[in-house]
């Protein structure tokens, strides 16, 4: 049940604290990594329920009640509030977040790269990544020397599809400071080439390098999705359970633990973590994979249930200023109105041309009857050659609207085997469509 695995580190936002942001928290000494899998927390050296990040908001707070006028504590602040929403789920943060920040950078407008940093790290929840690359690219004008700041420059280059420039970012990240934020990040550069091997060998290290629970944690989440998304559920499952014995309750590994037992049949032990996910931190992707296992279990009422929450959630989530991304225009295309779907599509492809909104695109296209186009996104997704089975599913299922079954045969053959259980409800469709075009052959 693999949804497309998402690293995107945020790591500027993970280092909060007052005391921390006034011994400069944001500057060589990058602080974490992670971000849109909202309870990932690496680098922050707190618990993964945020407890701590409870009061670090109390205490700028109550700081800024005595000294309204410091813009640090100020962009600490606003930092605070977008890593308070990933975590929680809860986007009315982000206008909090916009507007502490922009009064910090009205206070100091020159040399503010904290709160530039907090900007950036705001524009990159709200998916709005070209805003995000130059306040990113203001911030390190700044202070050159921050391996954080290079994190969430290769960030947004990743996502505007801006490849090359991302991998150059992320080696310098690395240069300035090998650690868990920047292998984490490289490991992802190998991912989206094609090479798990050396992304795996990536993100151990950051493992060997976590010295935090939430640290590890991180790594091990990542570890088990790396598993899964090659066909190893029971490595995935492994490092689940490792990272849920250093990290009790982390939502994420939660998810990822259930993902690992659908995949091994355990269906029941799937639902009952996606549940407990869900209800820790709501987030629309957990919702969305809840709803998707139980309707491949035949549970359709319950699936619908879950459906409509993901639609309150994406509702919340624009009123909020976040613009709908690839989880919206797939569930349109799958469950919803395939109208929408294009037109969400359409529109996250002007703010994220990354590899996913390709494939979304793609897959929005043919909900539409435009398989020609759709091949084109297809290629686009596909062009750096990450093994992704969803996408090759989608390239196969559009290839079989073209006429082109051979073509289509082969893409199934390739999804399955980079991942038999990559979806609850397309990898038994991909092993119909391939039993059907073999007997058809």
């Amino acid at each position: 049940m693999n949804r497309r695995r998402r690293l995107l580190p945020a790591a500027v936002a993970t280092a909060l604290g007052v005391g921390l942001f006034l011994a400069g928290g944001l500057g060589p000494a990058p602080q974490g990594d992670g971000t849109r899998a909202a309870s990932e927390q690496a680098g922050t050296g707190r618990d993964a329920t945020g407890t701590g990040l409870d009061a670090d908001i109390r205490g700028l707070q109550e700081h800024l009640r005595t000294v309204p006028s410091d813009a640090l504590a100020m962009a600490s602040l606003g930092l605070a509030y977008v890593q308070q929403a990933k975590i929680t789920a809860d986007p009315s943060y982000y206008p909090k977040a916009e507007a502490v920040l922009t009064r910090s950078l009205e206070t100091d407008p020159a040399e503010n790269f904290t709160a530039m940093a907090g900007m950036a790290a705001l524009d990159a929840a709200r998916h709005d990544f070209t805003a995000a690359l130059d306040w990113s690219q203001r911030a390190i004008t700044v202070n050159p020397d921050s391996s954080t700041l290079y994190g969430t420059l290769a960030d947004a280059y990743t996502q505007l599809g801006r490849y090359p420039e991302s991998f150059d970012a992320v080696q310098r990240m690395v240069d300035l400071k090998p650690g868990t934020p920047s292998l984490a990040r490289a490991s992802y550069t190998w991912e989206l080439r094609g090479d798990p091997t050396a992304a795996t060998a990536a993100m151990t290290r950051a493992l060997d390098d976590a010295n935090t629970p939430a640290d590890r944690a991180f790594a091990r989440y990542h570890l088990s999705q790396l598993a899964l998304d090659n066909g190893d559920p029971k490595t995935a499952l492994t490092h689940a359970d490792a990272g849920l014995r250093t990290a009790p309750g982390t939502a994420s590994l939660l998810e990822a633990r259930a993902k690992a037992e659908a995949a091994l049949g355990d269906t029941a032990s799937a639902v009952a973590d996606l549940r407990r996910a869900v209800t820790l931190v709501p987030q629309p992707e957990y919702v969305l994979e809840l709803g998707e296992l139980l309707q491949s279990l035949g549970r359709t009422a319950e699936a619908q249930q879950q459906y409509q929450v993901f639609r309150a959630e994406q509702r919340l989530f624009t009123d909020n200023g976040v613009a709908l991304d690839t989880d919206a225009a797939l569930f349109e295309a799958d469950h919803g109105d395939p109208a929408e779907a294009l037109a969400i599509a359409e529109h996250g492809l002007t703010t994220r041309p990354f590899l996913e909104m390709h494939d979304a695109y793609a897959w929005a296209l043919h909900a539409g009857g435009r398989d020609q186009e759709a091949l084109a996104q297809s290629d686009e997704a596909l062009a750096l050659g990450m093994r992704n089975a969803l996408f090759h599913y989608h390239r196969a299922v559009i290839l079989q609207g073209l006429g082109q079954l051979g073509r289509a045969r082969a893409e199934l053959e390739t999804a399955l085997a980079i991942n038999p259980a990559f979806h609850p409800l397309h990898a038994p469709a991909a092993r119909a469509a391939l039993t059907e075009l073999g007997a058809a052959g």
